[in-house]
């Protein structure tokens, strides 16, 4: 819901047929352009009122309500505002949960609003008859409810919407298909009837003075202060680097907070973690301070070890402070309104940005000869490497769960402005496709790139494949690239079974089976580029991005190219070695490590055994 919508007001009492029309009716009151959804028999008086006002709110089938679960997730990524998702009762509810949960979990406000039996006919055992409060009261624990009567509708919507954007949660709205058929009543003022409206307004958050004299104590102290930002800082990046220059500080984003910051700026570290670069792990090891802004980053073992760094933590919710790192002084407040207060306590101070350059420009070594690595087939982390060039300055972005993840997260230099997005706390497979569609059903006069490896397109990408064709002749930009990584491997499991267990890949549980998705591309009436060779990327990219269609680009990459995270402790290099040994083809695999450990200059690691 954008800004301009929040104050407004809608009176409560108004007859609008049934239930079901009212349901419609509220959401376009609430702003409601599009509903995701997939059609079933609990939920057909939703299905026909949404025709009745079709020309007013969309209504946009996947080709399973999951995928309309993550689609709902992705509009209040790319457009922050709630997203919403209709589904059946029973199956179709219980397919909702993987996308409500990454709601959930990457605390986004998405509206679920679910069919169900009759009432007459709960507690029977009923045909799809399922208990779906219980279902819904973990991912939308926020919020769920049960609408009996149809008194209850407007009020219970209204505070739907109201809690999902309060709380940056899913929540979940369940209307029994007989009170969805029910006529709506006027609404008077009577004992027991709740008249509600769709008004809405943020608050101010600032943090008390003697908080902000306090963190501003501790950073002004530091020498060597490390600036650590996550998807809570959108809105305050210019506030972000007055800060960083200010106090000469380097910096690092979480995943979510990648696209947020110019990745050029010579103190710039990319991004932090297990998938993140050299420079943000040297940044972490040598900071005596840490400043966190919107982050509460799951990487825990990234962090600056307990004791090194004194902490400031800027978060507007309060149970993130100190929650991922011991916080000396916590700010709880917006973090754009929390660091101009904070700013003009802070002085001005070299620390030790001579130095965070020099993090920065051995990275980009790092980069350069990984992305230049000789490898059995393809290097995906030039292909990768290699839409850097090409990405449209208005483009959007979706990235899937999988060793793309890591290819994006080290590799991608996003164009100012450009938003991307993936499912990160939840790290499900699948999400590019329906994410690429959200975005590019709020901008269809936009570019989009989704990436994807081809586990996650055989687990539900190939199926959204088909909406895109039914779609995109409606697009004012027809430009829908869909990258796919085609190694035949579930190569991130592969790489965590040497690395977390020290075990070799097992083949049944790895290996995808071979599919053409170029051909199929084309068998929908899209364009397919299949590459094999470097020399094919950077025209494969070019052509993709001036089709007239949606294009899928098929590379054929190697499947023996190292995850390896930055500055990876040698016993854990050396656990990897020992389930490559085990692989009767194991030699290339761990040639490539050994190699990218040299990029590293791994002798100079502490502790490399």
């Amino acid at each position: 819901m954008s800004s301009t919508q929040e104050t407004t007001e809608t009176a409560g009492t108004r007859s609008a047929g049934t239930v079901a029309d009212g349901i419609v009716g509220r959401l376009v009151d609430w702003g409601v352009e599009r509903v995701f959804g997939y059609a079933g028999d609990g939920i057909d008086p939703l299905l026909a009122a949404l025709r009745r006002r079709e020309d007013d709110l969309e209504l946009v089938t996947a080709r399973h309500e999951e995928m309309a679960a993550f689609m709902a997730t992705g509009h209040a990524k790319y457009s922050g505002q709630v997203g919403v998702c209709l589904s059946t009762q029973g199956p179709g509810a219980i397919h909702l949960l993987n996308g409500l949960y990454d709601a959930k979990l990457d605390r986004q406000p998405v509206v679920a609003i679910v069919g169900q039996v009759v009432t007459t006919a709960l507690g029977s055992g009923y045909l799809q008859e399922v208990d779906l409060s219980t279902l819904f009261k973990d991912v939308c624990a926020q919020y769920v409810q049960t609408v009996m009567t149809p008194e209850q509708l407007p009020h219970v919507l209204d505070d739907a919407f109201r809690t999902a954007l309060a709380t940056s949660s899913p929540v979940c709205v369940i209307v029994p298909h007989d009170v969805q058929k029910a006529d709506l009543p006027e609404l008077g003022q009577e004992h027991g009837v709740v008249v509600s409206s769709t008004a809405i307004s943020r608050p101010r958050s600032v943090p008390h003075d003697a908080d902000l004299r306090r963190a501003a104590d501790v950073l002004a102290a530091g020498e060597r202060v490390a600036v650590l930002v996550g998807q809570g800082a959108r809105g305050a990046t210019e506030h972000v680097r007055a800060v960083v220059e200010r106090l000469g500080a380097g910096l690092t984003t979480s995943l979510l907070g990648k696209p947020l910051l110019d990745e050029s700026l010579p103190y710039h570290c990319g991004v932090m973690g297990h998938l993140g670069t050299t420079a943000s792990a040297d940044l972490m090891a040598g900071c005596d301070t840490l400043l966190i802004v919107g982050s509460n980053d799951p990487w825990t073992e990234f962090y600056p070890a307990p004791g090194q760094a004194r902490a400031v933590q800027v978060d507007l919710t309060g149970r993130n402070v100190g929650a991922k790192y011991p916080v000396e002084a916590p700010l709880v407040g917006d973090a754009a309104e929390t660091l101009e207060a904070l700013l003009p306590l802070l002085p001005e101070q070299a620390g030790w940005r001579e130095q965070v350059e020099g993090f920065v420009r051995g990275w980009q070594d790092v980069a350069r000869q990984r992305v230049e690595q000789r490898t059995a087939a393809l290097n995906p982390q030039l292909v990768v490497h290699e839409l850097s060039a090409h990405l449209p300055a208005d483009a959007q972005v979706a990235v899937d769960v999988g060793s793309v993840t890591y290819w994006y997260g080290r590799f991608l230099r996003l164009p100012a402005g450009v938003p991307a997005h993936l499912c990160s706390t939840l790290a499900s497979m699948g999400s590019a496709m329906p994410y690429g569609l959200a975005a590019k059903l709020l901008h269809p006069d936009r570019p989009v790139v989704a990436l994807a490896g081809d586990g996650a397109m055989q687990m539900n990408g190939i199926n959204e494949l088909v909406t895109v064709a039914a779609r995109w002749r409606d697009w004012a930009d027809p430009r829908f690239v869909v990258l796919v990584l085609n190694n035949r491997d579930l190569a991130e499991v592969s790489w965590e079974q040497r690395e977390m267990e020290g075990d070799p890949r097992f083949p049944t549980s790895q290996h995808v089976p071979d599919f053409p998705y170029a051909g199929y591309a084309e068998l929908l009436g899209l364009r397919g580029i299949r590459v094999e060779r470097p020399e094919q990327v950077a025209d494969a990219w070019r052509e993709a991005l001036a089709a007239d269609r949606p294009v899928v680009v098929e590379a054929v990459v190697d499947r023996d190219t190292p995850l390896l995270a930055p500055r990876m402790p040698g016993s854990k290099v050396d656990q990897m070695v020992h389930g490559l040994a085990q692989e009767a083809d194991g030699a290339a695999a761990t040639g490539l490590l050994r190699e990218q450990r040299g990029h590293e200059g791994a002798e100079e690691v502490a502790g490399e055994g």
